[in-house]
């Protein structure tokens, strides 16, 4: 994994919705190596190597909005930080279903 999740949001955070070059070979002076620390722009610089990254980084707001909101900050809170207005995140949050306990789909062969 190149990423952990605290290190995701950092990432998407600081560079999200932004054109972001990430080096083959950091040597610490980069922006990512900044933010988030060399050996972390190692492990991204080895994951550009194997898949193709998007020059532009996306920025998951519904992902953190649901991240946050499992974290416990209220709407307003959440709003505030991803720059989105409380509509915005409270439409984010109600197309993930708030429980994982409904009764499973009988079309899904049971895995153990």
């Amino acid at each position: 994994m190149a990423l952990g999740e605290d290190e995701a949001v950092r990432f998407f955070v600081a560079f999200g919705g932004a054109e972001l070059y990430i080096a083959r070979d950091p040597k610490g002076r980069g922006m990512v190596e900044r933010e988030l620390g060399v050996e972390t722009a190692r492990r991204l610089a080895d994951l550009a190597d194997r898949v193709h990254l998007p020059r532009r980084v996306p920025m998951p707001k519904p992902w953190l909005a649901q991240l946050w909101k499992s974290q416990g900050l209220p709407v307003a809170e959440i709003a505030r930080r991803l720059h989105a207005s409380d509509v915005a995140v409270r439409r984010w949050l109600a197309a993930v279903p708030a429980s994982t306990d409904a009764a499973p789909d009988s079309r899904q062969m049971r895995l153990f």
